[in-house]
């Protein structure tokens, strides 16, 4: 099933709007109940004053209690502009002292002096209720029962107004926190679409790494990311160029020798002649088939990346075994040359972690290098040392100068006075599989006696 794109900036807009979105609406309802609660708390508070001031207004005389307020205090005790207000007074013993409606059965109190409030319907009408009970004081064993009831249009108007007022400003602090939003993600994603724009802009033949400065530490793993596989490919690049230079300049002058010789073997009608043009024919098909191995090789060792089933992935082995092997090998062409090769080490136990086929490669090609350049009817002896590991192949020949020491490692270079029908690889070679092993391959003075040794030191196993 194809994957289906998306927008990250959409993504990140709706991740944090709607939270946004919910701890507003939270907040809105929270504001809500709290304006809610401090307008009844006000009211309530009114309506206890105003029992409390009818209770002032009890006055005793002898046995009898009345309340003392003239029919204009009353009425003015009454005036609201928007509710109606209810008053009863009453007395445990004597009964209703004052009352202007019918109110409920009042509510049990425990305590005097002490309201307790309600909702209650009087005349139809939605009404909060404040009860008080205080001590007669005309009689101290009788109860006076005040209560006061306000109907409930300025607590509605309150809540009405402050929908009004809170609506309006939390949309508006919505929409101002949505575009500063939108507009910090839209701009912090910008360095994202600079990235992009750069990576579209390259061109194969001029791979670079991405810019990293300026962009956000989030960013940073994924740039380092890219600019690693824009390493690797431009790595790969440059391999692929060698390749192509080295086997075009490597190949075509035993090309054109192999041409050469065979149209001078087809001239040729003298027997003698014209095995002499298939015996260089045969010379230059030799030479041409080791200059394909040299150059193959050193493509493969130049390639890094190997895969789990791959006959080069490395493993575990002993180096002093595969050393002797590959030693046996170059038996005959050091006989050809009248050379004593020998080995000087371990026959085993020497672990490293490596690929064996490369592995093969390094230790023949210092062997073969040896044998080509070293004196003739001399001695070439392959070794191992330990602590750290070391491979050594030494020669008792002419010696390199100290000069040319770092050349003879670069590719194609031939001393001047070198014999043998070397194509200046071999080295170049070595030296390319060490460093893949993490070793590294050098040249000195053979210690024993006058000649040359080349070493390869492998990195200590932690």
């Amino acid at each position: 099933m194809k994957n289906k794109k998306y927008s990250l900036r959409r993504r990140l807009l709706v991740r944090v709007a709607a939270p946004l979105f919910f701890l507003l609406a939270v907040g809105s309802l929270g504001t809500f109940i709290l304006a809610r609660h401090i307008g009844s708390v006000v009211y309530d508070r009114w309506l206890f004053d105003s029992a409390m001031t009818m209770a002032a207004q009890l006055k005793s005389s002898g046995a009898e209690v009345a309340l003392d307020l003239p029919k204009a205090a009353i009425e003015m005790f009454e005036w609201d502009s928007a509710d109606q207000i209810y008053d009863e007074v009453r007395s445990k013993k004597k009964g209703t002292l004052f009352s202007n409606a019918q109110f409920p059965v009042q509510p049990t109190i425990q305590d005097f002096d002490k309201p307790i409030f309600y909702d209650a319907i009087i005349n139809r009408l939605p009404v909060r209720v404040v009860a008080v009970n205080v001590v007669n004081p005309a009689d101290p064993a009788d109860i006076i029962y005040i209560q006061v009831a306000e109907t409930t249009n300025k607590r509605g108007t309150l809540i009405k107004d402050t929908l009004l007022l809170l609506v309006p400003f939390l949309m508006a602090i919505f929409v101002a926190a949505g575009v500063f939003i939108w507009f910090a993600i839209t701009t912090s994603l910008s360095t994202l679409a600079k990235i992009a724009d750069q990576l579209a802009d390259y061109e194969p033949e001029n791979l670079r790494p991405v810019a990293d400065t300026n962009i956000p530490s989030e960013v940073s793993p994924l740039v380092g990311a890219v600019n690693k596989l824009i390493g690797k490919l431009s790595s790969a690049q440059d391999a692929q160029r060698r390749f192509v230079s080295n086997a075009a300049h490597q190949l075509r002058t035993p090309l054109a020798t192999l041409q050469v010789q065979t149209e001078r073997a087809l001239r040729e009608s003298d027997p003698q002649q014209h095995s002499q043009a298939l015996t260089h024919v045969l010379s230059a098909v030799s030479r041409l088939r080791h200059v394909v191995h040299q150059v193959l090789t050193l493509a493969r060792s130049e390639h890094r990346e190997t895969s789990a089933t791959d006959s080069t992935s490395p493993v575990m082995l002993d180096l002093a075994v595969l050393a002797r092997e590959e030693l046996e090998r170059w038996a005959d062409a050091a006989i050809s040359r009248n050379i004593d090769l020998g080995y000087d080490g371990p026959e085993k136990g020497i672990e490293v972690i490596g690929e064996p086929y490369l592995l093969h490669e390094l230790i023949g090609n210092l062997v073969d290098n040896a044998i080509r350049y070293g004196r003739a009817g001399g001695i070439v002896t392959l070794g191992i040392t330990t602590a750290p590991v070391t491979l050594f192949v030494d020669d008792d020949g002419a010696g390199i100068p100290l000069t040319e020491r770092a050349l003879v490692m670069e590719r194609f270079y031939r001393r001047s006075d070198a014999n043998g029908e070397g194509c200046g690889l071999g080295l170049a070679i070595a030296q390319e599989i060490a460093a893949r092993h993490g070793a590294e391959l050098n040249v000195m003075e053979n210690p024993a006696m006058p000649g040359t040794r080349f070493y390869v030191e492998f990195a200590q196993r932690g």
